[in-house]
């Protein structure tokens, strides 16, 4: 593979280098969301979430439609999910690890 498709993939993984953009991007597995769901999930100020959203787009991750004047996000790809499931699975195996190396020093 060449250099331009890893730099491409480091961009999409530094966009959900978040907690908050992880958070939106868990919600969006679930269906569309308006940006003021997403604000309340987050729990942070609309200026705060529409920057996350506009990282999150930047990266090809979420696409956004306009209904009056609210705004709907949805992922573009939802094998996203797939990635995070993953992800949680090394948490999970590193978590157990911990705990198996805290009991043999206790």
């Amino acid at each position: 593979m060449n250099r331009e498709l890893y730099e491409h993939r480091a961009s999409i993984v530094k966009a959900l280098a978040h907690a908050s953009r992880l958070m939106m991007v868990d919600a969006l597995t679930k269906g569309e969301r308006c940006v003021c769901e997403l604000q309340e999930i987050v729990g942070a100020d609309m200026s705060t979430v529409s920057r996350h959203l506009a990282v999150l787009r930047a990266a090809g991750l979420v696409t956004m439609r306009k209904e009056g004047l609210q705004v709907f996000y949805s992922l573009r790809c939802p094998c996203i999910n797939d990635f995070l499931a993953c992800v949680d699975e090394v948490v999970k195996v590193d978590a157990q690890q911990r705990e198996r190396l805290a009991g043999m020093a206790g």
